[in-house]
């Protein structure tokens, strides 16, 4: 897959950033409560093993914290706009 760049992923998406110290993107999702967090994570986790492409994230309670790079490519691509976008439509 090729790498399209953090810039480039950026343009395309609202409210996410540009990760310090690496070619990839990143943006904390806030929810009601844990159980609504949980309940995104797990629409998001069906998503990502559907397409083969992993979000690294972390929760506590109501927020998740996501940063999306392709490893195989070393940065950003296609992929991570994609799967940034599906996160998007569902929070």
């Amino acid at each position: 897959m090729e790498r399209i760049g953090t810039q480039a992923a950026l343009a395309r998406l609202n409210g996410w950033s540009a990760v310090e110290g690496r070619d990839a993107i990143r943006k904390v999702f806030e929810f009601e409560d844990f159980n609504a967090a949980w309940g995104f994570m797990s629409r998001v986790a069906v998503k990502a093993d559907k397409v083969d492409h992993h979000p690294e994230w972390f929760n506590v309670y109501n927020k998740v914290d996501v940063t999306l790079a392709t490893h195989d490519a070393d940065g950003v691509t296609q992929k991570d706009v994609d799967l940034a976008s599906f996160m998007d439509a569902i929070a």
